[in-house]
């Protein structure tokens, strides 16, 4: 079958101020099983050059797919955009068959189905050996009943052929086949690096760079992350063949930056450590970045020295909250003192240390604003990143605010940069002027920018000056844009009433099999 990979533009600040891109690992990761399942598979990034809409439905009638498969990484703020473009690309291709994956999809299926008669089929969870299974019943005319791991509407489970698209009349009610099952085996879905051009994608200022993953999924339980129910347990990627895999990168196709899109790549040392050894055995000149715990980097303090000789350049901590109630409160597990030694380790060994924050856990207060710029302060990071609290419907901490009022009703903004929820105490302005002030005070204090500066690695400096370039034209960015064009309103409905009810508990019943998986990866090898 002829597909079609589409990555949607998003108008995220990271998508569209940096002049720099990153690969669209998830589509790429279902495009390796589906090539080597015989199929002709394209990528078309449009995410990359911010293509219009007009042009990418162009695009697709000259490709002539018999099904497009969409997603993106930022799956809930993509959506609005992931909705404008299948509607324009199925009057412009009404013969391709139309399908949905992401984290969004996966839990808001049914809305998705119920309102967006263009998507005929909605992936729900991993996809990569759900694809494969979904492309050849189209191909053959399997009902998609029969298909785990999807969502369609009932007369394309029961009817026709799948060499051509059904006609649309008569449409049934959505209905799922739950999730599939997961992928135990990482290594056995390969990711189809030759459907991208490496050259055209760059990080860490201008460096040749991917995203990768060593693994899935989170074993924490932080009630505002839905990382847990999406990927249901954790689980590594051969720590040795993976290794292999970044060297050929380097090697073959010039990759200098690896940028991990783990949760937390370091959860189970002794699967991290034999990565690193190995790596470190690869004898190639990666650049390494990521995020992790600080917990992690307090229990790995011994072998951080080898973090630095595998490459690893910057780790970002999410330390969420400067208040210990508050991180008990969301479920984090960590404490301010545990953050602090973080970063004073990492900086120790050379290692950048970048800070991420939260605002609106809690109904803050002016008073709050102001211990959280001096805690972080006195965490004294290389680098911060501000975020606001984001409610997804398949987490704990949705049901927990569901009665919050929204106060941007526009999904597209719904991507942690911007202000969501309504907070009692401060009103949205002086929220952002703090954000504003704890950024700049961060950043611009004198310590920080004479590392900037004089940082006794050349390689860090270098990078350090790349990120304040980007922060200098983030700042007045974010700012014009909450000013003059965010929307929000201010008596917006309630969270429940905008989003609907609660979902975290569809995730409960792959609890058993996600302990078993987990336990399974603890033992070591």
């Amino acid at each position: 079958m002829n597909i079609l990979l589409l990555n949607p533009p998003h108008p995220a600040i990271g998508s569209r101020i940096p002049i720099e891109h990153l690969p669209p690992l998830g589509l790429l990761a279902i495009g390796g099983p589906l090539i080597d399942a015989g199929h002709r598979v394209e990528l078309l990034d449009a995410d990359i050059d911010d293509q219009p809409t007009a042009e990418i439905a162009a695009l697709v009638r000259r490709r002539a797919p018999r099904s497009v498969l969409v997603g993106h990484s930022g799956s809930t703020s993509a959506h609005p955009r992931v909705v404008e473009i299948t509607r324009a690309i199925r009057a412009a291709w009404p013969e391709a068959w139309i399908v949905y994956g992401g984290v969004f999809p996966t839990y808001h299926w049914r809305e998705i189905l119920e309102n967006e008669p263009q998507i005929d089929i909605i992936v729900r969870g991993e996809g990569e050996e759900t694809a494969v299974r979904l492309m050849e019943a189209l191909e053959i005319g399997t009902p998609l009943n029969r298909v785990s791991g999807i969502a369609f509407r009932e007369p394309l489970g029961t009817a026709g052929s799948g060499t051509h698209r059904l006609p649309m009349e008569g449409i049934g009610p959505p209905r799922s086949t739950g999730r599939a099952p997961l992928i135990q085996n990482l290594d056995g879905c390969r990711v189809g690096w030759e459907l991208i051009d490496p050259a055209r994608y760059s990080y860490w200022g201008r460096r040749r760079a991917v995203v990768v993953q060593f693994s899935r999924g989170c074993p924490h339980r932080c009630n505002y992350c839905g990382q847990q129910g999406f990927w249901s347990a954790w689980r590594h990627r051969d720590p040795v063949g993976f290794a292999r895999e970044l060297a050929w990168l380097h090697r073959e196709h010039g990759v200098e930056v690896i940028n991990f899109a783990d949760e937390n790549p370091t959860s189970l040392r002794p699967a991290w450590q034999a990565f690193l050894e190995a790596l470190v055995a690869e004898n190639v000149p990666l650049i390494l970045v990521g995020s992790t715990r600080a917990d992690d980097i307090v229990r790995d303090a011994d072998i951080l020295p080898l973090y630095r000789k595998a490459g690893v350049a910057r780790f970002l901590l999410g330390i969420e909250s400067t208040n210990d109630r508050t991180l008990r409160r969301i479920g984090k597990g960590s404490c301010i003192a545990t953050d602090r030694e973080a970063i004073r380790l990492l900086r120790q060994h050379g290692i950048l240390s970048m800070a991420a924050f939260v605002a609106g856990f809690e109904q803050e207060t002016d008073r709050d604003y102001w211990r959280m710029l001096r805690q972080i302060l006195s965490y004294d990071p290389d680098q911060i990143q501000a975020m606001y609290a984001t409610p997804h419907r398949w987490t704990s901490f949705y049901r927990r605010e569901s009665r919050r009022r929204v106060i941007q009703p526009d999904l597209g903004r719904w991507d942690y940069k911007h202000q969501v929820l309504a907070t009692d105490r401060v009103p949205p302005w002086r929220v952002t002027l703090w954000i504003k002030l704890i950024e700049a005070a961060a950043q611009l204090r004198p310590r920080s920018l004479g590392r900037m500066l004089a940082h006794p690695d050349p390689a860090l400096r270098k990078a350090m000056r790349w990120y304040y370039e980007i922060g200098r034209k983030v700042w007045p960015y974010e700012l014009f844009h909450f000013l003059f064009l965010d929307g929000r309103i201010a008596q917006g409905p309630t969270l429940r009433e905008f989003m609907g009810p609660p979902q975290d508990g569809q995730s409960e019943i792959l609890d058993a099999w996600a302990r078993e998986v987990s336990s399974r990866q603890e033992q070591p090898t």
